[in-house]
């Protein structure tokens, strides 16, 4: 018996993704936890309203509204870790949803890079030598846990590289 109970111990912490465990506070209050979205894709981008790249907030919430309901999570992380973003969480929420109707999941204000990086992109750089350049990488977690893919702020997110990767991960 003890070595069935330690062998399904085993099994559920080797399939759990690499990602599990990881946490951001929603800019709605409470938490987005990454574990809630397990054996699914989960596309993380790390966000600036001021930035130049803030069109594609329309490319992330069309992503949003054409996958969610397939099991894709579309994450936006705002960060001022590039000297582009609001002042506050309720400036940042106010502008998304005015400019650009966005109902895609949000965080706080995050740190993306450095010693105060949020953990999942501590973890990011530690074991994947990933590291946000500017606004809008994007990080597309898959349902097994692994990294299905980084993308830099000049690649869109409507584009053939990752729509194409995403519809690779979905049922």
């Amino acid at each position: 018996m003890r070595n069935t109970v330690l062998a399904a111990f085993i099994l559920a912490v080797s399939a759990a993704p690499a990602w599990a465990g990881f946490s951001f506070s929603s800019i709605d209050g409470g938490d987005i936890a990454l574990d809630d979205w397990a054996g699914k894709p989960v596309l993380v981008v790390n966000t600036a309203s001021l930035c130049g790249f803030a069109p594609q907030f329309e490319e992330l919430q069309a992503l949003h509204e054409t996958y969610g309901s397939r099991g894709l999570l579309v994450l936006a992380v705002p960060s001022n870790d590039f000297r582009q973003e609001l002042g506050s969480e309720a400036e940042v929420k106010d502008y998304c949803a005015t400019n650009f109707d966005l109902t895609l999941p949000m965080t706080t204000i995050s740190h993306v890079r450095g010693p105060e990086a949020h953990p999942f992109y501590q973890w990011m750089k530690a074991e994947q030598g990933f590291e946000p350049g500017w606004n809008f990488n994007k990080v597309l977690l898959g349902p097994k846990g692994e990294v299905a893919g980084t993308w830099g702020a000049a690649v869109s997110p409507s584009g053939p590289a990752i729509t194409g990767a995403i519809e690779a991960l979905l049922p």
